[in-house]
């Protein structure tokens, strides 16, 4: 795990080493055990490819990086791992491939001289590079499937630059940047961030998940993104319920076998869920003497704790739990450091909750830690999505399925019959209708306190960002929200989330779930056996489990996670929060006072209590630091 920059620039003047040594400093925590730089002439441009190393396979120099291919055609820059490398190498071995290390980078190079593009499927990883073809003269720059490892750039006349982190974006600039208008419309007033291309950064894009592009250095030229994977949405499998369940059982436990593929202390994220329980039981499952390190958030004395949950793991695996209580006067200590450390706005304070856990996985030796992200995307995880699945029943004309179905979701916790029918009619909506319905919510498009006019005239629009969704096939509707969820929304930020904290303390955040294999495998199954007929979230998956994961986790139906008890936080900080909310932001498109009015009541209690505190405390706070 690493980080990686790269310059490329048609007069070589405005490419300093000053700035990329500047730049490599701040993606240090990234990479502490190593570094490297090279600069080279590209026709009448300079190119400068800088790298930072965390050493998880091959600790010896044979990693250092940028990276030559045997022939010198090849330059790399690679952040990620790639866990099948040993597979690889001995097909490519097969084929008279030579190597001079144990390396999955010098794997890498050589599957793309062998194989070009195509190699890209055949990978089981997580990585964002940039590969310079000295006999083209061109930089291709291609990310995960899922978008699991960052990828920054920024195109300019003239000069292309690329960062695993904005903040060493902007060393490569050198200039003060502006803030995006409309993501921070879309974040304050919808909370709706890492959703597509654009970042936080008027300019500074994200290449998205599946995503590549290439620099023609001799002109100058960058083509557009375009798509090297994309999920697709047909009910493609013929297996039936018992045998799809099998055969997800293998493909996630041969995952689990791949991700444990390590030459430095490994360890797990434990929050007593379905999904990080599958992950620490797979871990026993397929090496019985593993010495299982486990890291766990709880929430102590609190209604969203999960310690019991938590404990019938640890016992069940014969784990070494570390568990990680957190109070008020942490996040007060911690707060600077926290948003600094996500590098853009985020949604809530259990973000602090995880990056506390890799503190504490950080202090007790631990580099690599397996986590459960990504499950509840590619198997119908959080509520169900009962909208789309009603709608999925009416487009088959099942009226009397889709009724039964609202009744049987609506008998879990947390569930009624009317937030179904509220999310069955949001989900068949668009336009005005979905607006009027989002207001009605409590989510109107121009709260009080923002100055609509000011940002209308930037041309900001008002309203709920549209979604770069798959498109959505009548019968498969959730599905297709998956499909969305994996690649466009959702599961982008919480994948942020991760890299940042778990590198912030140098530490591999690795996500078994997240294969290309198993999601199209998942994605290709019938709905029903994603969300059952009674309501059950992620039904095969379950069953998949049985034997490896406690029945009682199993048949658990409330899901937590790493909860925080956010407004009890707040509270305990009001003081010092409406200070920073009081500070002149010159920022024209917010209404203060009005701001300030709302965070009285609702600290007093005379208003609900809204998530949009913390997008207030997030937004301002990057805004001071950042712009």
């Amino acid at each position: 795990m690493c980080g990686v920059l790269g310059a490329w620039a048609a007069r070589a003047p405005s490419i300093s080493r000053q700035r990329v040594d500047d730049a490599l400093a701040k993606l240090r925590h990234r990479g502490p055990n190593d570094q490297g730089v090279v600069f080279e002439s590209v026709g009448a441009g300079v190119l400068a490819l800088g790298h930072t190393r965390l050493s998880i396979i091959d600790l010896s120099p044979g990693g250092h990086q940028p990276m030559d291919s045997a022939d010198g055609r090849f330059s790399i820059v690679f952040n990620g791992e790639i866990y099948n490398y040993r597979e690889l190498r001995t097909e490519l071995q097969a084929q008279g491939v030579g190597f001079r290390s144990e390396s999955d980078t010098e794997v890498l190079i050589a599957a793309w001289q062998h194989w070009g593009e195509a190699c890209l499927p055949r990978l089981s990883g997580m990585f964002a590079f940039a590969i310079f073809d000295r006999w083209q003269k061109t930089l291709v720059c291609i990310r995960d499937a899922f978008g699991i490892k960052p990828f920054f750039y920024v195109t300019q006349p003239g000069s292309f630059l690329f960062a695993s982190e904005m903040s060493a974006l902007n060393s490569l600039i050198g200039k003060m940047p502006t803030p995006d208008w409309q993501r921070a419309y879309d974040y304050l007033v919808h909370g709706d961030y890492d959703s597509g291309p654009r970042s936080f950064v008027d300019g500074f894009l994200h290449l998205m998940p599946g995503q590549m592009l290439t620099v023609h250095l001799e002109t100058g030229r960058v083509d557009l993104p375009r798509p090297w994977w994309r999920p697709l949405v047909a009910a493609t499998s013929q297996l039936g319920f018992g045998e799809a369940a099998q055969v997800l059982r293998e493909k996630f436990l041969n995952n689990v076998r791949l991700h444990l593929r390590s030459d430095v202390p490994l360890g797990a994220a434990l929050s007593g869920g379905i999904d990080s329980s599958a992950i620490v039981c797979a871990m026993r499952l397929v090496e019985p003497d593993l010495p299982i390190d486990t890291f766990s958030y709880i929430a102590s004395g609190s209604q969203v704790s999960e310690e019991v949950w938590v404990d019938h793991i640890n016992r069940h695996v014969g784990a070494n739990p570390h568990k990680i209580v957190l109070g008020h006067e942490d996040l007060a200590a911690d707060l600077d450091d926290l948003l600094t450390t996500q590098g853009e706005p985020f949604g809530s304070t259990s973000i602090y909750a995880q990056y506390s856990v890799y503190r504490t996985a950080r202090e007790y030796g631990i580099t690599v830690t397996l986590d459960g992200q990504g499950v509840d995307e590619a198997v119908a995880g959080y509520n169900g999505y009962p909208g789309q699945r009603i709608r999925s029943l009416l487009d088959q004309r099942r009226y009397g399925d889709a009724w039964r179905f609202l009744g049987q979701w609506a008998q879990w916790p947390g569930r009624s019959r009317a937030e179904g029918l509220k999310r069955a009619v949001n989900q068949m909506s668009n336009g005005r209708m979905n607006a009027l319905f989002r207001h009605w919510n409590g989510m109107p498009n121009s709260p009080r306190w923002l100055n609509p006019g000011v940002l209308q005239e930037a041309g900001v629009t008002l309203h709920y960002p549209p979604e770069l969704a798959v498109a959505s096939e009548p019968g498969r509707r959730v599905v297709s929200e998956l499909a969305a969820s994996l690649t466009r929304k959702g599961l982008l930020g919480l994948l942020r989330h991760g890299d940042r904290n778990s590198m912030r303390f140098s530490v591999e955040s690795r996500v078994p779930f997240l294969t290309i294999d198993m999601v199209e495998f998942l994605l290709s199954l019938p709905e029903e056996y994603l969300i059952s007929a009674g309501g059950e979230t992620k039904s095969v998956f379950r069953a998949a489990m049985r034997g490896i994961v406690p029945d009682v986790v199993l048949d658990r139906r409330d899901k937590i996670g790493f909860a925080t008890p956010e407004r009890q936080w707040i509270a305990a900080i009001a003081t010092t929060v409406r200070g920073w909310l009081s500070d002149d932001l010159k920022l024209p498109f917010l209404n203060q006072r009005e701001l300030l009015k709302e965070f009285d009541q609702i600290m007093a209690g005379t208003r609900p209590f809204s998530w949009v505190v913390w997008r207030w405390i997030n937004y301002v706070h990057w805004h001071k630091r950042s712009c």
